[in-house]
């Protein structure tokens, strides 16, 4: 018998309320009557939309990465340190920090994997670490400054007519999610979302499960180096540059309709989910809402995607075990 993934796309619905927000965004804020502002939300999304790709990876094949906010904050801070404001750095230190997100995501895969320990556990070690590696190393005060070559990933553009100037960061968002697309349309892609549906199905057709799910954190931790290069060119250093993001790149994840657990879910739906998202925190900040709504929000919408999927309403039951799903091989 011949394992064929049961595949759900389930973009048009994010699709729609992404296009709501948008409408609303231009009825209340001035800035998005011109392109220029929709550039702008694009420039800010775009390293929650590079993580939330990389976290769409490692939930479709059946797990959790929770270590990309560290991994993003330990960047920045070795970003700075290494190039110390001289363009002559810029692109050996690019070129490190590309190499330590494939580094971690490696390392992260392998102790699943081989070491059986569950996601969740291996990232949250793994989020501590570097927490605890940066404070270590920084005081909590980040020393050195980043070059203008390489704030020009987060901060620059090129100019396009009507349009206007077009953020680099859009560009690499854009080459990003084409690339992430094609992936998941070849074999690959549908054998790892198999894996994340019947991981058991998968070994029995002769699947490399094992490689696959190290494959999807080595994509996760290195989409998270870019995701860093691009939030250290826009808002610049701290210790504390990427707090909470793994949380927001899972809600985007799933609030573009992939289920938690795995097998199921579109990396187009995941990158759109991560755009609503800052779209919805974009509008909420023009009609006066504090900040602080914003954990809210995302924790009201995993708690609604575990559960709809949970009660049936997604095509698979992530809280409760499978009983067509075999134990032994």
């Amino acid at each position: 018998m011949t394992w064929r993934p049961r595949l759900a796309d389930g973009t048009a619905p994010v699709l729609v309320v992404l296009a709501v927000l948008l409408v609303a965004l231009a009825v209340t804020g001035p800035a998005y009557a011109e392109p220029a502002g929709y550039l702008a939300l694009l420039k800010r999304a775009a390293p929650l939309v590079l993580l939330a790709i990389g976290q769409y990876f490692v939930i479709a094949s059946g797990g959790f990465d929770l270590s990309v906010g560290s991994l993003v904050t330990a960047e920045v801070v070795i970003a700075a340190r290494l190039v110390e404001g001289d363009d002559a750095n810029t692109a050996w230190v690019i070129a490190l920090l590309l190499c330590f997100g494939v580094l971690v995501g490696l390392v992260n895969g392998l102790i699943t994997t081989k070491l059986l320990v569950p996601s969740f556990i291996v990232t949250l070690g793994m989020l501590l670490v570097l927490d605890g590696a940066v404070f270590l190393w920084t005081g909590g005060a980040p020393r050195g400054a980043l070059s203008p070559s390489f704030r020009v990933f987060g901060r620059g553009g090129f100019d396009v007519p009507v349009l206007g100037q077009v953020p680099w960061s859009v560009l690499v968002l854009l080459a990003a999610l084409v690339g992430a697309a094609l992936f998941m349309r070849g074999g690959t892609g549908r054998t790892l979302l198999a894996v994340g549906d019947n991981d058991t199905a998968v070994r029995l057709a002769g699947g490399r499960v094992d490689l696959l799910r190290v494959v999807a954190f080595v994509l996760s931790g290195l989409l998270a180096a870019v995701a860093a290069i691009l939030l250290a060119g826009f808002a610049g250093v701290s210790a504390q540059v990427g707090t909470g993001l793994e949380f927001r790149a899972i809600t985007a994840v799933v609030l573009g309709g992939v289920v938690l657990g795995g097998g199921r879910g579109s990396v187009v739906a995941a990158a759109a989910g991560a755009l609503t998202l800052e779209a919805l925190f974009s509008l909420l900040n023009l009609l006066g809402v504090s900040g602080a709504l914003e954990t809210a929000v995302q924790g009201l919408i995993i708690i609604a995607a575990v559960a709809y999927a949970a009660r049936g309403g997604g095509s698979r039951r992530v809280l409760r075990p499978r009983r067509s799903d075999p134990v032994t091989p």
